[in-house]
């Protein structure tokens, strides 16, 4: 029996040691992302001359972060069931409405996001996965006194609510993006060219995510995050505030300063004063 005391002791520091390596890097994906837009502002608002990574290298980026953050808050079965869903759902509609126009509209993308999967880049699920997964936590901040994140009601609703903190995001991003010539809307539409049967679309997309991921959740164990990472684990609420402040800060259009200040920064706020307000441990499904 003491034989094993050691070696447990060993087991709990090298595990420590892991989680701290893992939580160590998080931070530093998260100071990336901070990079890249404070490089981007410099260069728009001083004129300066940095480095930039592309939308490709910021999607792979802000991606990893997303993926490491849900494997040390959920455990590693659960984060990658949460990719696997997200990737393979919103491929799926992206395919169906790329080829169809029944989704999100009659639309087709250029080659500036690289290689595609059919008729869809090969980055967008990943692009889709780092705000799908940024949103549910800020779901989870904003809902923290609502009903069991586990129970049927409380993951709903926790589904409704992330569904609409990414759709915010698109609202003020899918204009510029397309402006751009990332994608094409092939009939315009009336909100700034975009259609609005794109942002039902979105809508239903992501509720589509949540709901298998929390159904799945049911069957595939998480593991306990401790009591004083409330920061830690609200990071992605901080990288969603770092999206919100840029889509404030730079729109293709004067009237979506409005569109952002309202509606993803109307978001990022609340759940950055709920984190730094509340003092439990956020509320994830267990």
């Amino acid at each position: 029996m003491p034989t094993d005391v050691p070696n447990s002791v060993t087991d709990a520091r090298s595990k420590t040691r892991r989680f701290g390596a893992m939580r160590l890097l998080v931070w530093l994906l998260l100071l990336a992302i901070l990079l890249r837009y404070g490089f981007m502002w410099a260069d728009t608002f001083a004129g300066a001359s940095l480095p930039q990574i592309g939308n490709i290298g910021f999607t792979a980026i802000f991606a990893a972060f997303s993926i490491l953050h849900a494997a040390d808050v959920l455990g590693w079965r659960r984060a990658l069931v949460f990719l696997l869903v997200c990737v393979t759902v919103s491929w799926c509609f992206e395919a169906v409405g790329v080829a169809t126009g029944m989704v999100y509209g009659s639309y087709h993308y250029g080659d500036a996001l690289g290689a595609k999967i059919g008729a869809v880049p090969a980055i967008i699920p990943l692009a889709w996965f780092m705000m799908v997964y940024a949103s549910w936590i800020v779901a989870h901040i904003l809902l923290e006194d609502g009903d069991n994140p586990g129970s049927a009601k409380g993951a709903f609703a926790r589904a409704a609510i992330a569904a609409a903190a990414m759709t915010a995001w698109d609202a003020v991003m899918d204009p510029g993006m397309a402006k751009a010539g990332t994608w094409t809307w092939e009939n315009g539409g009336p909100y700034f060219g975009v259609p609005f049967q794109n942002f039902i679309g979105w809508m239903a997309t992501t509720l589509t995510v949540y709901i298998i991921v929390a159904l799945a959740f049911r069957l595939v164990p998480g593991r306990e995050m401790p009591a004083a990472a409330r920061l830690y684990g609200g990071a992605p609420a901080l990288a969603y505030a770092l999206v919100a402040i840029d889509r404030l800060l730079i729109a293709s259009s004067p009237e979506l300063h409005v569109v952002a200040a309202f509606g993803i920064c109307l978001v990022a706020l609340l759940a950055i004063l709920r984190l730094a307000l509340v003092q439990r441990p956020i509320a994830l499904p267990r």
